[in-house]
């Protein structure tokens, strides 16, 4: 049993999650911890280069898997948020991401995602994704060296 059933009982059986209220106070917590994700992943890479980064101690296990499963991704270009949000694409992710349930701490908790590695983290430049899909994307990024500017830039060095 995991800690919050511990603490708060188990789900009532008529509980609808697709029609519960949401908790305004809930809402906030989870906005906060998404936003202290950004700010030191962030913060990270202007004291690291992405390229020389892990992110996790499975960085290699879920890049090659992230490379079987979406072998079209490229890490370069900018995400588009409707495909990936699609209902196939929804399947796709979930099916990937369900491979770290019990391997990765919050693999499916809301984290923020760069829509693009070209560029800060801003409201048009930034989609509300689960953990491991900033995992597998960040990490595919980093490996391609493409968060490295953000390291350049706070240094003064390189092209940034």
């Amino acid at each position: 049993m995991d800690e919050i059933t511990k603490m708060s009982g188990p789900v009532p059986k008529d509980f609808d999650a697709e029609n519960a209220d949401n908790l305004e106070d809930i809402e906030k917590q989870f906005a906060v911890k998404a936003v202290q994700h950004l700010e030191t992943y962030w913060a990270i890479l202007q004291k690291v280069k992405g390229s020389s980064l892990r992110l996790t101690k499975m960085d290699d296990e879920i890049y090659a898997h992230f490379k079987s499963e979406f072998p079209e991704f490229d890490p370069a270009a900018t995400i588009n948020e409707d495909e990936m949000k699609s209902k196939s694409g929804k399947e796709r992710w979930r099916k990937f991401m369900m491979a770290y349930e019990k391997k990765i701490d919050d693999y499916n908790f809301g984290t923020m995602l760069r829509t693009s590695p070209n560029v800060e983290y801003e409201q048009d430049t930034t989609i509300f994704v689960p953990r491991m899909q900033f995992y597998a994307i960040e990490i595919a990024r980093n490996k391609a060296g493409l968060n490295d500017w953000i390291y350049e830039k706070a240094h003064g060095t390189g092209k940034a």
